[in-house]
């Protein structure tokens, strides 16, 4: 007799391969959808599933992981980051979760240098002035942005992301600054030619760049926040692919708008899509749709790791990518 097959529901549509990849291997219910699941619509796939692959719009609280079914034993998230999920409720009670961590991090490194560049170099403004047709030839004194090479730049957070930045900038001739919660070990330090600051107060006040690489907890809720902002040098750039709620998003603007801080560029946003509306009228910021990750490599591989913690599970095992409250 054949052993029942886990029952796994979707919440988002993913790419093909691993959505045939999926069916092949579960009972599978897939998404048509490509919008974050509603509080009613999330409850009752929990009810039915053994197992539910969300994405990071998906909020995964405590109200509902109690409305969740008794068949529901993990929550294999679509992505790496887990803050839409509350990892300490689903363990006690008995649900496990997981992620993708590792996958996204060449993609998310190289978005943050096409930023520094896009910001620094003014790649927005010359792109619109040739959309427009307005361009009447070169001059000495058009679009002038800034070199790279030579200037300071900060990375709050050196993790896998943070250190591939601080490889990519290595090669633009960057001077390498970080601020973590732990030093790096010396050979790591070394090999990427990284200063390591103590005091993020101090590394902020004297960085060119400040790039953020860090997840959103309670205690990186606004850790640039207005005062922090004010520290920085009046021709400094702020760059964030991490997460919005990293940074004070109506202060940067503020600071920005009355030309307190040179320029910033923003793949995500503090309140997800309802960002700051001044932001768009302001030619020093670049803003873009939460593309950091988005290659089709990266999202396979995403959905791979989902598939092999899943499977992983129902053999018995403990997933790789187990996801701990203290981890959190």
């Amino acid at each position: 007799m054949s052993k029942q097959r886990l029952s796994v529901v979707v919440t988002r549509r993913l790419p093909e391969p691993v959505e045939k990849r999926l069916q092949e291997l579960f009972d599978v219910e897939l998404s048509d959808r490509d919008e974050p699941a509603d509080r009613e619509w999330l409850t009752e796939a929990m009810k039915r599933a053994d197992v539910l692959v969300p994405s990071i719009t998906d909020k995964i609280g405590p109200l509902e992981l109690v409305d969740a079914g008794p068949r529901l034993k993990l929550i294999a998230n679509y992505g790496a980051g887990v803050d839409h999920i509350d990892v300490e409720t689903a363990r006690s009670r008995g649900i496990m979760v997981t992620n993708t961590p590792g996958v996204v991090t060449e993609d998310t490194a190289d978005m943050t240098m096409a930023l520094i560049l896009a910001v620094t170099r003014r790649i927005p403004e010359g792109l619109a002035t040739m959309q427009s047709g307005e361009w009447d030839g070169w001059s000495p004194l058009a679009m002038l942005g800034g070199r790279i090479r030579g200037r300071k730049l900060g990375i709050l957070g050196m993790g896998r992301i943070g250190q591939a930045v601080a490889r990519r900038a290595q090669a633009f001739g960057m001077e390498i600054h970080y601020h973590n919660r732990h030093r790096l070990h010396p050979q790591t330090e070394e090999g990427l030619n990284a200063t390591w600051w103590e005091s993020f107060d101090q590394m902020v006040a004297r960085m060119d760049v400040i790039s953020i690489h860090c997840p959103h907890t309670p205690a990186t809720f606004h850790l640039m926040n207005a005062r922090r902002l004010k520290l920085m040098k009046p021709e400094a750039v702020i760059i964030n692919t991490s997460r919005g709620e990293v940074i004070d998003e109506n202060a940067l603007t503020r600071m920005l708008r009355a030309g307190e801080i040179a320029g910033a560029g923003l793949d995500v946003f503090e309140h997800g899509t309802q960002f700051n509306p001044r932001l768009r009228e302001l030619p020093n910021v670049v803003l873009l749709p939460h593309m950091g990750s988005a290659t089709v490599e990266g999202r396979i591989e995403m959905g791979e790791k989902v598939i092999v913690n899943i499977k992983t599970f129902e053999d018995g095992h403990r997933p790789p990518d187990q996801v701990l409250p203290e981890m959190v």
